[in-house]
């Protein structure tokens, strides 16, 4: 039997596949069917409710929806019939009746005008419904605005929110012509649950629904009138949403979601609403020079009034400045890069550090976030990457997200999870907070914080004691499978319960269900990474997906959610200290011969690389304090609020002979400077990015930088020159050629390529393949082919709660904050959401302590002390308390215990002592 359907669509002899509806093949072969309450996007059903698609089918009395037909073997359709076109414009007409008269509606070129438009409609010959029904002006929220006089009633937002999104905000209140959209239980906008991803924005198509930011800025009126319209990409997390970047007068006034790989059109709060701080007063638009009688380095800096520290240079001044601080220093300068920078400025940034100064201590932000995943991916695998993409969990039938929270942290990743969970996947959130997807969740296992060895070798526990593995796999695939199974005898459910918190009966339903899965996937954040056992967290994971034979097929795999734009792009890129770019080892004579002879001398150290691990991050800071670095140059990184125990970072900045950073603000960092040189944002630059699913893409520049701000890869080259290497870099496609030259991964990967299809996915295995969403199939790249299992031991915390300090600080991201908040902090919209520094803590807790919600507490480490507002949340555990990093009036990194786990060498950030007081309690003492 033909899986093809043959009909005639207006005359001509056509063919369709089962599931397509008679509006997709006629929007296929050119043909233009008006569409109101169907959005032609992926994760969007059609609906059929406005009619304003009707199509005429010979041997039917009625016309039909073409959105939601599908066509039979040997119907004709006719889309231009004069009853079909009449019938379509009583429609349009009909809703134009009761809009708002075009000069003063909300957005005069919604899709709705241009539909009137294409049916020579500007008015509406029937009455409009002169009595007012329902509220109409709802400008409660501080992102978007909602306008019911506009609304149809397409019910787009509904399918946005309920089942795109799948937040689950808003519903249909009233019957019939009078029915509207409500938010939770008929709550105004900004007093519901929503979370601001505008999803129902950008699918209104009446501008019923608007962004805020255009209405405060009087774009109301020609919403589409724009002077650019720029495809790139998020500059916020590691999902790598590609965005339309829409600007008029040199400003970007409105951010939408386009159709990347990644996000299929969707975006969360921060990529549609946190443009804005690019266009912030603070902004760096000239070099800056520490003054001769400038007070001594430190957080002194207003960032909107530095002239008593810094003057302003020119570039010349300011570059030979900085050249002469750091040229000719050896193993005295370090480097700190950036995974906010592009791909081409990554590579750049490492290669001037090792050509120009002979060694390997250049890092960047993968050592504070999951460097102990690559780590273990690396030695166990044999690649730092993810081995599927998240969007193939669409394939799976078993999930398990742990230590991770999406819907906060990667919100158009957690989408993809939360359809999993609705479509009837079984969805394991493994977490010591009851992070958002647990309402998702059909198993929320809440562990004891730091038990997570522990957890999952129980779960492997029972599926290897139950003989679930799989046997074939195991043989064929892997090395070490008997020394795993002995290991794994020693870890019982019902012995590790005490420890985990989690009863046996729990971990052998989970154990079972995940054996059992047809495919499963799993992902985890850095609430696995950021512990001294984060490396043995990982080795946990690769063996539990090894011993089920979950890699290397549709809906199975190991993935590690990124949290910087580009930190994996900057890790491939070599921003790495004990690897060149594709994690080439420095100790490999025929790797650092390769780059050599790529390299040549121009000018540096011989044109050698060093043979020797370089420093890390956290190891660079300790060794300024050892007095053996004395300059650093540090591009796009706030140590100064990034790095554990943050007070001996600053120090530690404070003590250099020379520091060099480039950035886009005044950061915390940028006050310890001795020259600042202005850089260019995301959008008003060009280079490619990689996000956490190995898709390359291309960002482009949608606005010019402010003042005489330069792109990150101009200034490296200029400093670079300057410091004796001869570079001729002209433009950054010339940077991404020569890595091509040297970086497998980017294989078929050309910037031409890019430039045209936007995205391509490594590896790549032709000029025309898009990529492998999956890999490691037919075998991984160790010896032989095989990927190895690792056991893993209980490693105690390097501190516990005590008599002193009796409660666990835990730390991390807020929906509406990023990284250190010099960005987000910087947006109108994300401000204004979140604007003062607070933890989470359990109702009890705040009880116990006699603290009332919105109270200020101090919270105290054996590193600090900080003072902040507090919330209650009950997915907080009783004995602990969350603290955001993103609020410099009170620090995270203040607290945080620098311990360092021994392989990945990241921090402890996710376990620390901490004792909580009230602050009124404390007064009074």
């Amino acid at each position: 039997m033909s899986d093809t359907i043959r009909f005639t669509l207006d005359g001509q002899p056509v063919e369709a596949v089962p599931g397509d509806t008679i509006w997709e093949v006629a929007h296929g072969r050119g043909l233009v069917i008006p569409h109101l309450c169907h959005r032609p996007a992926p994760g969007y059903r059609p609906d059929g409710n406005c009619r304003a698609c009707m199509v005429e089918i010979e041997g039917e009395r009625v016309l039909a929806a073409s959105c939601i037909r599908e066509p039979s073997e040997g119907m004709v359709v006719v889309t231009d019939s004069a009853r079909a076109r009449g019938a379509r414009r009583m429609v349009v007409e009909m809703l134009l009746a009761d809009q708002p008269e075009r000069e003063v509606a909300h957005d005069r070129s919604s899709h709705l005008w241009d539909v009137a438009d294409a049916q020579g409609l500007q008015e509406s010959r029937l009455p409009t419904m002169e009595v007012e029904r329902i509220p109409l002006l709802d400008d409660s929220h501080v992102a978007m605005r909602v306008n019911l006089d506009a609304c149809i009633q397409c019910g787009l937002c509904v399918r946005a929110c309920r089942e795109v999104q799948v937040n689950d905000v808003i519903g249909m209140a009233g019957r019939g012509h009078d029915t509207w959209p409500v938010f939770d239980f008929d709550d105004p906008m900004g007093d519901s649950t929503c979370v601001a991803c505008g999803e129902c924005v950008q699918a209104c198509p009446t501008g019923a629904l608007m962004p805020a930011t255009m209405v405060a800025t009087d774009q109301v009126g020609d919403s589409r009138d724009f002077d650019t319209e720029t495809k790139s990409i998020c500059p916020f997390c590691g999902v790598g949403c590609q965005v339309s970047l829409k600007a008029r007068a040199g400003r970007i006034v409105k951010v939408d979601g386009i159709n990347g790989p990644a996000n299929e059109g969707r975006l969360c709060v921060k990529g549609r609403f946190g443009f804005d701080y690019i266009h912030h007063e603070h902004r760096l638009t000239k070099p800056l020079i520490r003054r001769d009688d400038a007070p001594a380095k430190g957080l002194n800096v207003d960032p909107g009034d530095f002239g008593a520290v810094f003057r302003e240079a020119t570039w010349e001044e300011a570059l030979d400045v900085a050249a002469n601080g750091l040229k000719g220093r050896g193993r005295e300068v370090a480097g700190f890069g950036s995974a906010k920078c592009s791909n081409e400025e990554a590579y750049l940034f490492q290669k001037f550090i090792r050509q120009g100064f002979g060694h390997n201590n250049v890092d960047h932000c993968t050592r504070l976030c999951h460097a102990s995943s690559v780590a273990a991916l690396i030695e166990n695998v044999g690649s730092g990457a993810v081995t599927a993409t998240f969007n193939e969990i669409e394939n799976a039938d078993v999930a398990i997200v742990i230590g991770a929270n999406p819907v906060e942290n990667h919100p158009v990743a957690a989408t993809y999870f939360k359809q999993f969970a609705k479509r009837g996947g079984k969805l394991i959130v493994m977490d010591p907070r009851g992070v958002g997807l647990r309402r998702h969740a059909s198993h929320m296992l809440q562990f004891r914080p730091g038990a997570d060895v522990a957890l999952l070798n129980s779960i492997m526990h029972v599926i290897a004691e139950e003989g679930l593995v799989d046997r074939q796999y195991i043989e064929a695939m892997t090395e070490g499978w008997n020394a795993e199974r002995e290991h794994l005898k020693g870890f019982a459910p019902e012995k590790m319960a005490d420890l985990t918190g989690i009863d046996a009966d729990t971990i052998r339903e989970v154990a079972r269900i995940f054996a059992g899965a047809k495919s499963a996937m799993i992902f985890w954040g850095m609430g696995i990474s950021q512990h001294i056992h984060g490396t043995d967290n990982s080795r946990c994971l690769i063996s539990l997906a090894l011993m089920c034979g979950q890699i290397g097929r549709p809906g199975a795999g190991l993935h590690p959610l990124r949290g910087q734009n580009n930190v994996q792009g900057a890790s491939d890129a070599g921003l790495i200290p004990m690897f060149l770019p594709d994690y080439a080892s420095v100790l490999s004579d025929d790797v650092r011969a390769k780059y050599a002879a790529l390299w040549g001398d121009d000018g540096g150290f011989g044109g050698e690389i060093l043979a020797e691990k370089g420093l890390t991050v956290t190891e660079i800071l300790d060794a300024v304090h050892a007095g053996d670095i004395r300059a650093m140059y540090i591009l796009g990184e706030n140590p100064a609020m990034s790095d554990p125990d943050v007070a001996h970072a600053r120090d530690a900045l404070a003590a250099l002979d020379c520091l060099v950073v480039q950035d886009i603000f005044m950061t915390e960092t940028a006050n310890y400077a001795d020259v600042i040189l202005p850089a260019a944002a995301f959008a008003e630059k060009t280079g490619t990015v990689t996000n956490t699913n190995r898709q390359v893409q291309m960002g482009r520049p949608a606005v010019s930088p402010p003042g005489s701000a330069k792109e990150d890869w101009w200034i490296t080259t200029e400093l670079a020159r300057r410091c004796g290497l001869d570079w001729h870099y002209s433009h950054p496609s010339e940077v991404f050629a020569e890595m091509g030259q040297v970086m497998d991964s980017l294989s078929n990967i050309t910037w031409d390529r890019l430039e045209t299809e936007g995205a391509v996915t490594y590896p790549s295995l032709s000029p025309t393949d898009p990529g492998q969403a999956i890999v490691f199939g037919d075998g991984f790249p160790r010896p032989e082919g095989r990927a190895k299992f690792t056991p893993a031991s209980v490693i105690p915390p390097d501190e516990v709660p005590d008599a002193d300090y009796p409660m666990i600080l835990t730390t991390g991201r807020q929906l509406e904050h990023w990284h250190t908040g010099s960005m987000t902090r910087r947006s109108k919209v994300l401000d204004a959401v979140e604007p003062e520094a607070n933890c989470s803590l359990h109702p009890s807790t705040l009880r116990r302590l006699g603290i009332a919600p919105g109270g200020q507490i101090r919270l105290t480490t054996r590193r600090g002390t900080v003072t902040l507002l507090a919330r209650a949340d009950r997915a907080i555990a009783p004995d602990m308390v969350f603290l955001p990093f993103a609020f410099v009036e009170a620090a995270a990194n203040l607290l945080t215990n620098p311990a360092l786990d021994p392989f990945g060498k990241i921090p402890e950030f996710k376990f620390s002592a901490v004792k909580v007081e009230a602050v009124d309690v404390i007064a009074a003492e």
